[in-house]
């Protein structure tokens, strides 16, 4: 087992670990795969620079070898004390089950033995002013071995790398070459610095964790399905083995997991409740370890799953902000390679601001350009004709990354905003998040993406598969990784991009004009329908109120 099973699913480490012969010939999700293909190209950019800049420090492995040869390899330049080695395997353990490798083994200058660093394709750490602060990251130069506090890092949480380092902590040391410094260290996406982590406090969560999965791995411990976000791409989500599939059997026993995933269910059943019934018939204080946003939500969400109500209304009235010129936004974007696509619709009229020269391109900072010129020249117009001004999108997460990365990259080209103008606009009322929107007056019991809201709204794609990592598959055909440029994929991605943003127009329209009357409100659940095993309609459960601080717009009725 390597350090991949300590973060996700128990039960799919059961299943694949009980059924390995049931997997063969499924293929990977896209986007996973595309990730894969991701990663390993930075891991081999990082490699070739990293060595090119000190050849003579640097043992490499041969990936081509067996995986016991590679091992081999890996002890005899510990064993000669080589000062760093790309791409260690370490010895197989057939007692702990643990194997894994680390990109690089760093030899440590003052304490001896080997201190982890692995390279991964996401980002660690994000750049700050320097401030005085309670906790600076430690960092090194990739290239230097010399950890200290970091002012100008601030730290972007990623269990899953310290769990890994740990698990190679643990490898090391059974052979007697871990570090005592205890630490390890990560190299991100930007490769730019070396996060230190400080593995002992981290041992004893991962040897406890290690213990579990192991356990669940040799079929000593039980296990049971639950849904979590690794579900949308699990291949036992839909497929039964053991049994029915992960989804019917959760719906089978209405298990709480699917209105509340994750770690909620895991709280949740820590109190007992273990089906959607239950939590929807909570009476009581809320749970002491509850964290994750007001309780109520949770069982008002649970009482719109049993009704079938997709929302629920939090407020009395729905409001969205709304301008003379409306403008609706929506960016599409590689991996971290940048925005090619920039789509925008006025008064009905959809305009693409777009590159079909592979990323990374130069050719990009071209078309972000044009696209913020013409949006800040739609801008100056309205203002200039005595109109109000609004430019929408759907969660401004991505959107307002890319604006600003664009800008810092692009600086000084035609057309490209200087970071202050682009903080200048995405901090102002003009710029509106329809995710936001929504998150601020309605309860979503199937999610918030506006692929499951818009339909509320009575909208639909053109495309089935419509989606973002369906849209990866797609960028790499239309710009030609591959092989030649597929034409009719640029047509797919423009449809689709097209369809984001008349996506958002609807829901805009709907929620100004519909929404009021065709969405329950809070006040509607404070009864649930009783059903019989056929679904049919028993009778209703009277439930108690909750409470009045839900909403503006009434407390739940009993």
């Amino acid at each position: 087992m390597d350090a991949r099973a300590l973060i996700g699913c128990r039960h799919r480490l059961h299943l694949d670990a009980a059924h390995p012969e049931a997997l063969v010939g499924i293929s990977d999700d896209p986007g996973v795969r595309q990730r894969r293909e991701a990663a390993t190209a930075h891991r081999t950019k990082v490699r070739d620079t990293l060595v090119a800049a000190a050849p003579d420090a640097w043992v490499v492995i041969d990936p081509g070898l067996r995986a016991a040869e590679r091992a081999e390899a890996t002890m005899r330049a510990c064993a000669a004390g080589a000062q760093r080695i790309w791409g260690g395997l370490l010895p197989q353990e057939l007692d702990t089950g643990r194997r894994g490798g680390s990109e690089i083994l760093l030899r440590d200058p003052d304490r001896g033995g080997y201190v982890p660093i692995i390279v991964v394709n996401h980002k660690v750490t994000d750049p700050r002013q320097p401030e005085p602060a309670d906790f600076h990251p430690t960092t090194s130069d990739p290239y230097h071995w010399h950890p200290q506090p970091d002012p100008h890092r601030k730290l972007r949480p990623q269990p899953r790398d310290q769990q890994r380092l740990a698990h190679l902590h643990r490898m090391l040391q059974r052979h007697g070459l871990a570090s005592p410094a205890l630490v390890g260290g990560v190299i991100g996406y930007h490769f730019d610095r070396i996060l230190v982590h400080d593995l002992g406090p981290l041992l004893a969560d991962y040897d406890q964790r290690y213990a579990d999965r192991i356990a669940v791995v040799r079929g000593e411990l039980p296990t049971a399905p639950s849904k979590v976000p690794e579900c949308r791409q699990c291949p036992w989500w839909k497929r039964g083995i053991e049994g029915p599939s992960c989804e019917d059997r959760l719906i089978e026993r209405r298990d709480v997991s699917l209105v509340a995933p994750g770690s909620r269910a895991e709280v949740l059943r820590g109190h007992g409740v273990e089906t959607i019934d239950d939590l929807a018939s909570w009476a009581g204080p809320d749970p002491e370890d509850w964290q994750h946003g007001p309780f109520d939500e949770a069982v008002v969400t649970a009482r719109a799953w049993i009704t079938g109500a997709p929302l629920v209304r939090r407020v009395e009235s729905v409001r969205v902000r709304r301008a003379d010129v409306e403008v609706d936004v929506d960016l599409e974007s590689f991996q971290e390679y940048g925005a090619y696509l920039w789509g925008t619709l006025l008064d009905g009229v959809y305009r693409p601001f777009v590159t079909w020269d592979p990323l990374p391109t130069d050719d990009e900072g071209r078309s972000f350009g044009e696209f913020w010129t013409w949006l800040m020249t739609v801008r100056a117009e309205a203002a200039a004709a005595g109109k109000t001004f609004a430019a929408y999108c759907y969660s401004r997460t991505a959107e307002d990354k890319w604006l600003y990365e664009s800008a810092r990259r692009f600086a000084g080209r035609p057309g490209v905003p200087t970071v202050d103008q682009v903080r200048a606009f995405v901090d102002g009322p003009q710029w509106v998040d329809m995710f936001q929107a929504v998150s601020d007056q309605f309860i979503c019991p199937n999610g918030k993406g506006l692929k499951k809201i818009a339909p509320v709204a009575g909208f639909a794609w053109r495309d089935p598969e419509a989606g973002g990592e369906a849209s990866m598959s797609w960028y790499r055909l239309a710009v030609g990784y591959d092989g030649a440029p597929d034409l009719t994929q640029r047509t797919r991605l423009l449809e689709y991009n097209e369809d984001d943003v008349r996506a958002t127009q609807v829901l805009r329209e709907w929620m100004t004009r519909r929404a009021d009357v065709e969405v329950p409100g809070l006040a509607d659940f404070g009864q649930v329908p009783d059903l019989r095993p056929d679904g049919s309609l028993r009778g209703y459960a009277v439930l108690p109120p909750l409470a009045p601080s839900l909403g503006r717009g009434g407390t739940i009725a009993t």
